[in-house]
Protein backbone atom coordinates (compact mmCIF):
# COMPACT_ATOMS: atom_id res chain seq x y z
CA UNK A 1 0.00 0.00 0.00
CA UNK A 2 3.16 2.90 0.54
CA UNK A 3 6.12 1.29 -1.20
CA UNK A 4 4.06 0.32 -4.47
CA UNK A 5 3.17 4.11 -5.24
CA UNK A 6 6.54 5.29 -2.92
CA UNK A 7 7.06 9.09 -2.30
CA UNK A 8 10.71 10.81 -3.30
CA UNK A 9 12.43 11.27 0.34
CA UNK A 10 15.48 13.71 1.26
CA UNK A 11 17.48 11.39 4.13
CA UNK A 12 17.93 15.51 6.05
CA UNK A 13 14.98 17.19 4.05
CA UNK A 14 11.43 17.43 5.71
CA UNK A 15 10.08 15.02 2.89
CA UNK A 16 10.68 12.27 5.32
CA UNK A 17 7.58 13.78 7.70
CA UNK A 18 5.36 13.98 4.24
CA UNK A 19 6.16 10.53 3.39
CA UNK A 20 5.77 8.96 7.25
CA UNK A 21 2.51 11.32 7.43
CA UNK A 22 1.85 9.78 4.17
CA UNK A 23 2.19 6.36 5.51
CA UNK A 24 0.25 7.22 8.79
CA UNK A 25 -2.97 8.35 6.38
CA UNK A 26 -3.14 5.12 4.62
CA UNK A 27 -3.21 3.09 7.61
CA UNK A 28 -5.76 4.73 9.35
CA UNK A 29 -7.67 4.28 5.81
CA UNK A 30 -6.83 0.96 5.59
CA UNK A 31 -6.38 -0.92 9.31
CA UNK A 32 -8.95 -0.32 12.23
CA UNK A 33 -7.50 -2.78 14.54
CA UNK A 34 -4.06 -0.67 16.16
CA UNK A 35 -3.01 1.22 18.95
CA UNK A 36 1.18 2.18 18.24
CA UNK A 37 2.95 3.19 15.01
CA UNK A 38 6.67 2.55 14.98
CA UNK A 39 8.83 4.18 12.43
CA UNK A 40 11.95 2.22 11.75
CA UNK A 41 14.79 2.93 9.08
CA UNK A 42 16.92 -0.20 7.36
CA UNK A 43 19.26 0.27 10.37
CA UNK A 44 16.75 -0.77 12.83
CA UNK A 45 16.66 -4.06 13.92
CA UNK A 46 14.39 -6.25 16.64
CA UNK A 47 15.91 -6.67 20.00
CA UNK A 48 12.84 -8.02 20.90
CA UNK A 49 10.49 -11.11 19.96
CA UNK A 50 7.18 -9.71 18.53
CA UNK A 51 5.03 -11.76 21.02
CA UNK A 52 7.05 -9.67 23.86
CA UNK A 53 6.37 -6.60 22.94
CA UNK A 54 2.58 -7.11 22.28
CA UNK A 55 2.53 -9.17 25.63
CA UNK A 56 4.22 -5.48 26.98
CA UNK A 57 2.32 -3.23 25.57
CA UNK A 58 -1.06 -4.87 26.25
CA UNK A 59 -1.09 -3.88 29.75
CA UNK A 60 -0.49 0.22 28.98
CA UNK A 61 -2.61 2.69 28.78
CA UNK A 62 -3.04 3.17 24.82
CA UNK A 63 -2.37 6.78 25.39
CA UNK A 64 1.27 6.66 26.20
CA UNK A 65 3.57 8.43 23.43
CA UNK A 66 7.28 7.21 23.26
CA UNK A 67 9.17 10.24 22.17
CA UNK A 68 12.69 11.23 23.29
CA UNK A 69 12.74 14.92 23.58
CA UNK A 70 14.31 18.21 24.98
CA UNK A 71 13.53 21.67 24.80
CA UNK A 72 17.37 22.35 25.40
CA UNK A 73 18.20 22.85 22.10
CA UNK A 74 22.34 23.25 22.62
CA UNK A 75 24.48 23.18 19.37
CA UNK A 76 21.59 21.90 17.57
CA UNK A 77 19.81 25.64 18.05
CA UNK A 78 22.11 26.55 14.83
CA UNK A 79 22.75 23.67 13.18
CA UNK A 80 18.79 22.68 13.12
CA UNK A 81 16.73 25.54 14.25
CA UNK A 82 18.00 28.70 12.87
CA UNK A 83 19.52 27.17 8.85
CA UNK A 84 16.59 27.42 6.54
CA UNK A 85 16.72 24.62 3.57
CA UNK A 86 14.51 24.10 1.10
CA UNK A 87 13.74 20.16 0.04
CA UNK A 88 14.07 19.19 -3.42
CA UNK A 89 12.36 16.20 -2.99
CA UNK A 90 8.76 17.99 -2.70
CA UNK A 91 9.66 19.91 -6.46
CA UNK A 92 12.26 17.46 -8.44
CA UNK A 93 11.66 13.84 -9.84
CA UNK A 94 15.12 13.30 -9.02
CA UNK A 95 16.76 12.70 -5.41
CA UNK A 96 19.29 15.44 -4.44
CA UNK A 97 20.55 17.03 -1.05
CA UNK A 98 18.67 19.69 0.38
CA UNK A 99 19.40 23.24 -0.70
CA UNK A 100 20.66 25.79 2.09
CA UNK A 101 19.43 29.41 2.25
CA UNK A 102 21.79 31.83 3.27
CA UNK A 103 19.49 33.59 5.78
CA UNK A 104 18.77 32.33 9.27
CA UNK A 105 15.84 32.56 11.51
CA UNK A 106 14.84 33.22 14.88
CA UNK A 107 13.63 30.55 17.23
CA UNK A 108 9.71 31.25 17.40
CA UNK A 109 7.70 32.81 20.05
CA UNK A 110 4.72 31.70 19.46
CA UNK A 111 5.26 27.53 20.11
CA UNK A 112 8.35 26.22 21.97
CA UNK A 113 10.96 24.03 20.00
CA UNK A 114 11.89 20.48 20.79
CA UNK A 115 13.76 18.48 19.72
CA UNK A 116 15.32 14.74 20.21
CA UNK A 117 15.45 11.38 18.17
CA UNK A 118 13.63 10.34 15.20
CA UNK A 119 12.53 7.26 16.16
CA UNK A 120 8.81 7.10 18.04
CA UNK A 121 6.51 5.01 19.25
CA UNK A 122 3.16 7.36 18.62
CA UNK A 123 -0.35 6.16 19.88
CA UNK A 124 -2.94 5.82 17.26
CA UNK A 125 -4.63 8.76 18.68
CA UNK A 126 -2.32 11.37 18.60
CA UNK A 127 -2.01 10.25 14.87
CA UNK A 128 -5.58 10.74 14.13
CA UNK A 129 -4.83 14.85 15.79
CA UNK A 130 -1.80 15.27 13.58
CA UNK A 131 -3.70 13.87 9.93
CA UNK A 132 -7.09 15.34 10.41
CA UNK A 133 -5.97 18.10 12.60
CA UNK A 134 -9.01 19.34 14.57
CA UNK A 135 -7.27 22.87 15.10
CA UNK A 136 -4.49 24.70 13.78
CA UNK A 137 -0.78 23.45 15.54
CA UNK A 138 -0.43 20.59 13.26
CA UNK A 139 -0.58 22.50 10.10
CA UNK A 140 1.26 25.53 11.73
CA UNK A 141 4.10 23.15 12.73
CA UNK A 142 3.80 21.35 9.45
CA UNK A 143 4.62 24.66 7.60
CA UNK A 144 7.22 25.71 10.15
CA UNK A 145 8.87 22.44 9.37
CA UNK A 146 8.95 22.46 5.91
CA UNK A 147 11.87 24.25 5.83
CA UNK A 148 13.86 22.39 8.64
CA UNK A 149 16.79 20.34 8.33
CA UNK A 150 16.46 16.93 10.39
CA UNK A 151 12.68 17.46 10.91
CA UNK A 152 11.52 13.85 12.27
CA UNK A 153 14.39 15.25 15.44
CA UNK A 154 11.26 17.68 16.27
CA UNK A 155 8.16 17.63 14.48
CA UNK A 156 6.32 15.19 16.23
CA UNK A 157 7.87 16.33 19.84
CA UNK A 158 7.47 19.76 19.31
CA UNK A 159 3.37 19.43 18.56
CA UNK A 160 3.28 16.68 21.30
CA UNK A 161 4.32 19.15 24.37
CA UNK A 162 3.14 21.94 22.47
CA UNK A 163 -0.61 21.03 22.96
CA UNK A 164 -2.79 20.59 26.15
CA UNK A 165 -4.16 17.05 25.31
CA UNK A 166 -0.96 15.48 24.27
CA UNK A 167 1.94 16.94 26.58
CA UNK A 168 1.38 14.38 29.64
CA UNK A 169 0.78 11.77 27.27
CA UNK A 170 5.12 11.77 26.55
CA UNK A 171 7.46 8.73 27.69
CA UNK A 172 11.02 10.35 27.16
CA UNK A 173 12.27 7.44 25.29
CA UNK A 174 12.55 5.93 22.10
CA UNK A 175 12.59 2.11 23.30
CA UNK A 176 15.74 1.94 20.81
CA UNK A 177 19.38 1.27 21.82
CA UNK A 178 21.83 2.96 20.02
CA UNK A 179 25.46 4.07 21.06
CA UNK A 180 26.69 7.95 19.30
CA UNK A 181 30.53 7.69 18.11
CA UNK A 182 30.97 11.44 18.78
CA UNK A 183 29.88 13.64 21.94
CA UNK A 184 27.26 15.93 19.39
CA UNK A 185 25.60 12.11 18.85
CA UNK A 186 25.74 13.40 15.03
CA UNK A 187 26.34 9.33 13.60
CA UNK A 188 25.87 6.22 15.11
CA UNK A 189 28.27 3.71 15.69
CA UNK A 190 27.98 0.02 14.24
CA UNK A 191 26.80 -2.06 16.75
CA UNK A 192 29.15 -5.51 17.06
CA UNK A 193 29.24 -8.92 19.12
CA UNK A 194 30.87 -7.02 21.88
CA UNK A 195 27.88 -4.76 22.37
CA UNK A 196 25.62 -7.45 22.30
CA UNK A 197 25.14 -8.15 26.71
CA UNK A 198 24.27 -4.20 27.20
CA UNK A 199 22.14 -4.69 23.90
CA UNK A 200 20.06 -7.20 25.34
CA UNK A 201 20.21 -5.84 29.05
CA UNK A 202 19.07 -2.21 28.03
CA UNK A 203 15.69 -3.85 27.46
CA UNK A 204 14.83 -1.56 24.01
CA UNK A 205 13.04 -3.06 21.29
CA UNK A 206 15.29 -2.06 18.48
CA UNK A 207 18.89 -1.43 18.29
CA UNK A 208 19.98 1.19 15.39
CA UNK A 209 23.33 1.27 13.78
CA UNK A 210 24.92 -1.99 12.32
CA UNK A 211 27.63 -2.91 9.58
CA UNK A 212 26.32 -4.75 6.78
CA UNK A 213 25.96 -8.88 7.14
CA UNK A 214 28.03 -8.47 11.15
CA UNK A 215 27.73 -11.77 12.93
CA UNK A 216 25.74 -10.03 15.75
CA UNK A 217 22.67 -10.10 13.76
CA UNK A 218 22.61 -13.62 13.82
CA UNK A 219 23.15 -13.92 17.37
CA UNK A 220 20.30 -11.27 17.82
CA UNK A 221 18.22 -13.73 15.80
CA UNK A 222 19.13 -16.84 17.42
CA UNK A 223 19.66 -15.83 21.03
CA UNK A 224 16.62 -13.64 21.30
CA UNK A 225 14.17 -13.64 18.14
CA UNK A 226 14.96 -17.68 17.25
CA UNK A 227 14.73 -16.92 13.90
CA UNK A 228 16.94 -19.45 11.87
CA UNK A 229 17.46 -20.12 7.56
CA UNK A 230 16.03 -16.80 6.45
CA UNK A 231 12.50 -17.53 7.83
CA UNK A 232 10.67 -15.32 9.57
CA UNK A 233 10.61 -14.64 12.85
CA UNK A 234 8.62 -16.81 14.98
CA UNK A 235 5.69 -14.48 16.54
CA UNK A 236 1.30 -14.40 16.95
CA UNK A 237 1.37 -11.89 14.78
CA UNK A 238 2.99 -13.20 11.85
CA UNK A 239 1.32 -14.19 8.95
CA UNK A 240 0.26 -17.83 8.67
CA UNK A 241 0.29 -18.17 12.18
CA UNK A 242 -2.11 -18.90 15.17
CA UNK A 243 -2.62 -15.50 16.27
CA UNK A 244 -1.77 -16.72 20.00
CA UNK A 245 0.71 -14.57 21.66
CA UNK A 246 3.19 -16.55 23.44
CA UNK A 247 5.59 -14.10 25.78
CA UNK A 248 9.06 -16.03 26.40
CA UNK A 249 10.72 -15.06 29.49
CA UNK A 250 13.04 -11.85 27.49
CA UNK A 251 9.66 -10.09 28.26
CA UNK A 252 10.75 -9.49 31.48
CA UNK A 253 13.78 -7.33 30.02
CA UNK A 254 11.26 -5.24 28.47
CA UNK A 255 8.93 -5.03 31.09
CA UNK A 256 11.81 -3.53 33.36
CA UNK A 257 12.69 -0.84 31.41
CA UNK A 258 8.97 0.41 30.85
CA UNK A 259 8.35 0.04 34.71
CA UNK A 260 11.28 2.24 35.38
CA UNK A 261 10.11 4.85 32.71
CA UNK A 262 6.57 5.17 33.91
CA UNK A 263 7.81 5.32 37.76
CA UNK A 264 6.35 8.49 39.56
CA UNK A 265 10.01 9.61 39.52
CA UNK A 266 10.68 9.75 36.19
CA UNK A 267 7.48 9.82 34.32
CA UNK A 268 6.58 13.68 34.99
CA UNK A 269 9.50 14.84 35.97
CA UNK A 270 11.15 14.05 32.27
CA UNK A 271 7.99 15.61 30.32
CA UNK A 272 8.01 18.01 27.65
CA UNK A 273 11.25 19.67 29.95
Amino acid sequence: MVIGKADLVTSKGPTVIASTLHAVAILLKQAQNWDWFINLCASDYPLTPQDDILHIFSFLPRDLNFVEHTSDLGWKEFQRVRPIIIDPGFYHSKRSGVFWAKEKRSVPASFKIFIGSSSVVLTRSFLEFCIWGWDNLPRTLLMYYTNFLLSPEGYFHTLLCNHKDFQNTTVNHDLHYIRWDDPQKQNPMNLTLEHFDDMVQSGAIFAHGFGKDDGVLDKIDTDILRRSNGQLTPGGWCVGTSGVIKPSGSSKRLEKLVVNLLDSENFRSRQCK
